[in-house]
């Protein structure tokens, strides 16, 4: 009783800090905030850094025993070692959002022992959030969610360096949907039905999928690896490679493919 408890407070708080970090960040949202790149390719604005620092400062202040793992801070493996962390993406999706487009988000997770056991994902520009706690089912604006009741996958958004490795006899049975930037947002299309599976390109990180991934698992859908594996996270390395997502129902065959797909 007290772990739900537990639970269902800290995804109060990260609720909260999640749609208030929406707010500072809508307030640059198509306002041509300054743009950086880290690694040559990667877009940085000074909304990432805004929503960044105010949710350190909020969770930090509210859980201080908790570590912290955010794609805007650098890895400090000390705040890692601790047994729950927040893992936080200040904007998933910061190329949509350069882009003046609506599809990014604000992640958020708790994270222990390589497990979400609270996730919130708030896409402010429409106006929706996704939340989940373990073992409790997932929600869209308050109202539960549910993968698709597919057999087979037909609905599918990925990048077009993984269509292009698809077998041709596969690509031909799906509709390929338009490619969402956010990759936490993509997961949550999967979580709520709107696409029946997604492939994940190598090179995603634990702040990308953490809270997506509770989202989903709790929708009736999983993120496996390759190997057919759940994700963990807070591991050595917070990289992951080649990714499946799905209705339970559709994951053998998406393993199937994976172990086709050469990247």
């Amino acid at each position: 009783m007290q772990e739900n408890e537990e639970r269902l407070a800290d995804l109060t708080l990260i609720r909260e800090a999640a749609l208030k970090a929406g707010d500072i960040a809508m307030g640059y949202f198509r306002k041509n905030p300054d743009v950086w790149y880290k690694g040559g390719s990667s877009p940085v604005t000074e909304a990432d850094i805004s929503v960044n620092t105010y949710l350190n400062e909020k969770l930090s202040a509210a859980r201080p025993d908790y570590g912290w793992l955010s794609e805007e801070n650098e890895d400090d493996r000390a705040q890692r070692r601790q047994d729950r962390i927040f893992v936080v993406d200040p904007i998933d999706g910061t190329r949509a959002f350069v882009n003046g487009e609506d599809v990014w988000c604000v992640s958020i997770a708790v994270v222990e022992a390589g497990v979400s056991l609270a996730g919130v994902l708030v896409c402010p520009a429409r106006g929706e959030v996704f939340e989940a706690v373990e073992g409790a089912g997932a929600t869209k604006n308050g109202k539960k969610i549910t993968v698709s009741s597919v057999e087979t996958p037909r609905v599918m958004s990925m990048p077009q360096t993984v269509y292009r490795h698809l077998p041709e006899a596969f690509a031909e049975t799906i509709t390929r949907a338009k490619h969402i930037p956010s990759l936490a947002y993509r997961i949550a299309m999967v979580a709520d039905g709107r696409l029946d599976a997604t492939l994940v390109k190598p090179g995603s990180h634990d702040w990308d999928l953490a809270a997506a991934d509770l989202i989903l698992r709790n929708a009736g859908g999983a993120l496996l690896n390759r190997k057919g594996e759940p994700v963990r996270y807070n591991k050595k390395s917070v990289s992951h490679g080649l990714l499946i997502a799905g209705p339970d129902r559709v994951l053998p065959e998406l393993k199937n493919l994976a172990s086709t797909i050469d990247l």
